[in-house]
């Protein structure tokens, strides 16, 4: 019997690419991800535009001492983008780990593609409606589908392929 080398155990890349459930985790996470960068530009935006700084340092570029100071303060549309990209990170973190062990467990293309695509646009509708502001319960609808999405990705990898 041959021993194998570490590089021989490792998972071939290519064969991973052809996995169509992978590829489909890999383009809803590349599209998720871009979001979540664009966030984090409108919140710089936002902050120039505004001349709203959080840190003193920031302020520098528009004055001197006591004149800069009013700078340093908060907005409300400042906040709700930032508030926005926060809950971006609470929930499209999880997702990306879920989500990737789930591609990766051998699911229906079918069904992880419906996870994938309710989970972008129920993220995408989220900042939709953080960011117009939608009336309530637009928001919290979007953030329970995204959540849910989540916690049945989670559910059915628990239940399929790991030891419990």
């Amino acid at each position: 019997m041959r021993f194998q080398t570490k590089i021989e155990k490792m998972v071939d890349l290519t064969e991973l690419m052809e996995n169509e459930v992978f590829k489909a985790y890999a383009s809803y996470t590349t599209i998720i991800l871009s979001k979540m960068m664009f966030m984090s530009t409108a919140t710089a935006f936002y902050r120039l535009t505004r001349k709203v700084f959080a840190n003193p340092e920031d302020c520098a570029g528009f004055g001197k001492g006591e004149n800069a100071k009013k700078y340093l303060r908060t907005d409300d549309r400042v906040e709700r983008v930032r508030r926005a990209h926060l809950n971006d990170l609470e929930n499209i973190v999880p997702f990306l780990g879920i989500g990737l062990l789930y591609s990766l467990s051998g699911p229906d293309l079918s069904t992880a593609l419906l996870h994938f695509r309710l989970f972008v646009g129920a993220r995408i509708y989220h900042t939709i409606a953080y960011l117009t502001p939608l009336p309530q319960p637009n928001r919290a609808l979007a953030f329970f589908v995204g959540y849910g999405v989540t916690f049945s990705m989670a559910y059915r990898l628990l239940k399929s392929q790991l030891y419990l």
